[in-house]
């Protein structure tokens, strides 16, 4: 979330900001010009009963207890004392309007973000490794896992629904391996700590990270009427969610800066607004399992931390040696909470394009803010919010998609990335029996 006051004081050059993502962003801070003005004549009114009651305070004080004229002071600031506890209190209310105003506001934009309204004005930063080689036309990964027996959407959509797959034999040890060679990568070489969260958590969790209540459609809710539970659960749509919240209301002490997490979780998505787009394999499901890093940082080292975070996710992509591209996203494709953000696109030989598999944002104080996440330098110091940065490293499905598209063979078989083969006992992915 913004911060009120800064946002009031500034609220030209935070709209401005905001109008670099979109006209309608910086139209959320219409209603804050009026009740800005409501807050500042309540507080203009209240510093002038203050003056005015500390006057009188010291003209009684100079008057003989007991006399009239002491007995009508003391009733005048008794009137002035309960004025003002109404002012604070139309003040107090004021700011609450505004923080509820601001709850739906984006954060603003980095100076580094480009201008632009959606993914066209997105910048290419980098290029990583080659198109596959081989003069054959590559099966798109749904098919070529059927016919390898890997990937079943058939029993997947009879037991849920669209858009949910089932991984058979070696399709269902692919993901495993795939999520330990990503958390040995992460906790080994990049000195994350692992985590294994909760996959349900209360409404607060997902106010701090900027999911509720602003994309509500997008989640799955849990229902229990059970009586002494009080309060709903919902299935996660990404570990950053748990993972952020672990020190949320927290006081962090700077030496334990930078903290930095790895988490491998199950995600759930109701895909809302996502009809009709990529409703054939894995690409878009409801339910998907990815590995997200998550650090908390001091903002002077924010920025170096995002750059450190997103070429730890590359560096799974390198091991896999996988082509992809990072991306710098423009101000209007960024995420709600995001003040900047590197999408990391990989190569779909099928498609003949790049697809997103991870999204590596920095936050500033946007997610820290809103579950009140803060840190000393010293013990005297005052709290300051820490900086909030995660990225998945990787999607494990999409990382899937990738390999079977771009390790495909002319024979229909799939080579298996050395780096996996380790871990997955097969060099090469082919039908059997």
């Amino acid at each position: 979330m913004l911060d009120l006051r800064h946002t009031i004081e500034n609220l030209d050059a935070v709209r401005s900001a905001l109008s670099r993502r979109s006209p309608e962003a910086a139209g959320l801070l219409a209603e804050i010009d009026s009740l800005a003005a409501e807050r500042k004549a309540a507080i203009t009114r209240r510093e002038t009963l203050a003056a005015k009651k500390n006057a009188e305070s010291e003209a009684m004080a100079r008057l003989p207890k007991g006399s009239p004229e002491f007995g009508a002071r003391r009733d005048e600031l008794k009137a002035l004392s309960a004025e003002q506890k109404e002012l604070d209190a139309q003040a107090e209310a004021v700011e609450r309007r505004i923080a509820r105003v601001l709850e739906g506001v984006p954060n603003t934009p980095h100076e580094s973000v480009p201008d632009g309204a959606d993914e066209t004005c997105n910048v290419v930063v980098k290029e990583w490794g080659a198109k596959p080689a081989g003069a054959f036309a590559r099966l798109p990964h749904h098919e070529i896992g059927e016919r390898l027996g890997l990937l079943d959407f058939e029993r997947g959509s009879k037991l849920s629904g669209s858009r949910f797959t089932v991984q058979m034999g070696a399709g269902a040890r692919l993901t495993r391996a795939l999520v330990q060679l990503m958390l040995d990568l992460h906790t080994e070489r990049h000195g994350y700590t692992e985590v294994l969260p909760p996959l349900l958590v209360k409404g607060d969790a997902l106010f701090g990270t900027g999911n509720l209540p602003k994309f509500e459609k997008d989640l799955f809710k849990t229902v229990n009427d059970s009586p002494d539970r009080g309060y709903e659960l919902y299935l996660i749509p990404t570990a950053e969610v748990p993972v952020t919240n672990l020190h949320a209301g927290e006081i962090l002490d700077a030496a334990q800066l930078p903290l930095a997490y790895a988490a491998y979780t199950p995600c759930f998505r109701s895909e809302a607004g996502s009809y009709g787009r990529d409703v054939r394999g894995m690409i878009r499901q409801h339910q998907f399992d990815k590995v997200e890093i998550v650090r908390f940082v001091e903002p002077e080292q924010a920025e170096a931390e995002h750059e450190r975070l997103t070429r730890d996710a590359e560096a799974v992509l390198e091991a896999l040696g996988l082509h992809y591209r990072r991306v710098l996203l423009c101000a209007g494709d960024m995420g709600f909470s995001s003040q900047r953000t590197y999408d990391l696109e990989v190569w779909l030989p099928s498609e003949g394009k790049f697809r997103e598999i991870s999204s590596c944002s920095w936050f500033g104080d946007f997610q820290a803010r809103r579950a009140d996440i803060r840190y000393r330098k010293a013990p005297k110091d005052k709290p300051r919010f820490v900086h909030t940065l995660n990225g998945s490293a990787l999607a494990v499905g999409r990382t899937i998609v990738a390999i079977l598209e771009q390790y495909q063979r002319a024979d229909g078989a799939v080579d298996v990335p050395p780096a996996l083969r380790p871990y997955l006992k097969l060099d090469v992915l082919e039908r059997r029996g």
